[in-house]
């Protein structure tokens, strides 16, 4: 045979091979992308409570995914919408923008909400709830490239009680956000940012009994004398609702509603995740999650579990019997996913947005160094003690998020050395009981500093938005009431969550390995084979790729 038709036939073998590899590569691209962010979610949870688990749930995700057992926050501070931001872009704040739940801004002399927008009417509800949009968030989402690779045939739905945990993690270009308006109206709503009016199906879900149908005892799911895995179930450590004497079960929730918010209630129970979970299973359907060529997302925050954890403290009867219940519903949507998508058609990835600290009380209870910082107080001697220095008024312009902002304009005018001043603050806050760290603008600017809490606070400094001096307390220390938990910090307890990735195209697995929250979002796009988010400051997690 002569060379030349040999070399034709190799030649089209290996384009044949190429093509068919390719065919394969695109016929396992995941068809829908499913990521689940449970609010306020230790790590632990998944090892305390493990026994009370279904084999549906927790751990289908961990025996038949992979799990990441140490996996953190990189950054601080350690709540909802920075967490959400950061799983979605890939980045921290100190890039994505999104500093807090509310922060300080500089320019226009006030506190702005992370997604709030004016510019936006709300749709479903005439409340400014629906003025939102993800207007703040400076950096692409995973979300918005899956949307942009597929020339924006891809769908992203995001849905979540709270608004900034479904705004954000549907980044700029989701085809619909949905949140829950509680109060007296007990519907999902939306905004103009993403509609004029709400779908069809939404609607009728909000019209259907559905959400009433929670008003009903909140009882333990098993006997709570084998909730073994938590504190007992009335102490001085919980809140619990207005109108019950006792934060013990159960909870008459038809009785309790007046007191509590109306359908606000419901959000301090599980079955704020089980209502979400109902609407997500209803959007799978009425969007066709899944059922074409071009990948979908699909987001959920499970928000309950954070408005429980403020409520009534990480050690309560209540979280176990919540995670127990969680359980549950994670099982009913995978089980409906099995059913619309089709068994390894779908990928899912489960994370947190923070952790929580024990009460401190319970702490010191137990010898545990701990306490409470009186920050109204400290942060009116530190603006005197800067008034008698300089003899002038307002240099402090705002105290908020553990940061200071100065009046630049005040100090320029008086030809007063900003970073002297800077200097005076860190010097009087370190010696205040309680603070443990201070960092200056100056030195965030200025130094490479890569370890410890000061790494954690460069990476959720950002230029541009964040005040001029940093601070933060001692293990176990929180500004808050003395009564529940709550979160924010760089500790251990606040950063480390879980991570669990299941289905299409993930192996079986486990790793001791550090990763952190910014490994998420390169991780997905690398499953999906497209771009990573613009601002991308994370490593991709090879080891979990099948």
């Amino acid at each position: 045979m002569p060379y030349r038709i040999i070399i034709l036939l190799l030649l089209s073998f290996s384009l044949a091979n190429a093509q068919d590899k390719n065919k394969s590569s695109e016929k396992t691209k995941p068809k829908l992308v499913v990521g689940i962010v449970v609010d306020q979610m230790r790590y632990d949870y998944l090892t305390r409570f493990y026994n009370k688990f279904g084999e549906g749930g927790f751990k289908r995700m961990i025996n038949k995914g992979f799990s990441f057992k140490n996996h953190h926050f990189n950054y601080i501070p350690t709540t909802t919408a920075p967490g959400h931001a950061s799983i979605f872009t890939g980045t921290t704040p100190q890039n994505h923008g999104i500093l807090g739940n509310i922060w300080y801004d500089k320019i226009k002399k006030q506190k702005i909400y992370c997604v709030a927008d004016a510019n936006v009417s709300p749709v479903g509800t005439s409340s400014l709830d629906g003025s939102m949009s993800p207007v703040h968030l400076k950096a692409t989402t995973i979300t918005d490239q899956n949307r942009l690779h597929t020339q924006m045939r891809g769908k992203t739905i995001s849905i979540a009680l709270k608004d900034r945990g479904a705004i954000l993690s549907g980044g700029h270009t989701a085809n619909a956000a949905y949140w829950f308006r509680g109060q007296s109206q007990g519907n999902w709503i939306s905004s103009s940012y993403y509609m004029d009016k709400l779908p069809k199906w939404v609607m009728a879900f909000n019209e259907s009994n559905t959400i009433d149908s929670y008003f009903k005892d909140w009882n333990t799911l098993y006997d709570i004398n084998s909730y073994l895995e938590s504190g007992p179930d009335n102490s001085q450590y919980e809140r619990g609702f207005k109108g019950k004497e006792k934060p013990t079960f159960p909870y008459k929730l038809k009785q309790l509603k007046e007191f509590n918010g109306e359908y606000d209630i419901l959000k301090q129970t599980p079955f704020g995740n089980s209502l979400t979970v109902d609407f997500a299973l209803k959007a799978i359907i009425e969007e066709q999650l899944g059922k074409d060529d071009n990948t979908d997302f699909l987001t959920i925050s499970c928000s309950s579990t954070d408005y429980i954890g403020h409520n009534f403290g990480v050690n309560s009867k209540e979280i176990e019997d919540t995670y127990i219940r969680l359980d549950l519903d994670l099982e009913r949507l995978l089980n409906a996913l099995d059913l619309s998508v089709g068994k390894n058609k779908y990928l899912v990835f489960l994370t947190s947005d923070h952790g929580a600290t024990h009460v401190p009380q319970f702490l010191t209870s137990v010898k545990i160094p701990s306490g409470y910082f009186k920050e109204a107080s400290v942060q009116l001697a530190l603006k005197n003690h800067i008034r008698s220095l300089y003899k002038k008024d307002s240099i402090i312009e705002n105290i908020s998020n553990n940061q200071v902002f100065l009046n630049h304009n005040l100090i320029n005018n008086n030809n007063i050395d900003f970073e002297e001043v800077q200097n005076e603050i860190a010097q009087y806050l370190i010696k205040t009981k309680q603070v443990d760290k201070v960092y200056t603008r100056f030195q965030l600017e200025n130094s490479n500093i890569n370890s410890g809490i000061g790494a954690r606070i460069s990476k959720g400094f950002n230029f541009k938005r964040s005040g001029d001096v940093c601070y933060t307390l001692n293990p176990s220390v929180i500004a808050y009431s003395k009564t529940g938990s709550t979160h924010g910090s760089g500790y251990q307890y606040d950063t480390h969550v879980p991570l669990l990735f299941y289905g299409s195209r993930i192996k079986e697995g486990t790793t001791i390995k550090r990763t952190t929250v910014s490994d998420i979002a390169p991780t997905i796009a690398t499953l999906l084979d497209i771009a990573l988010p613009n601002e991308t400051t994370g490593t991709i997690l090879k080891e979990l790729i099948d």
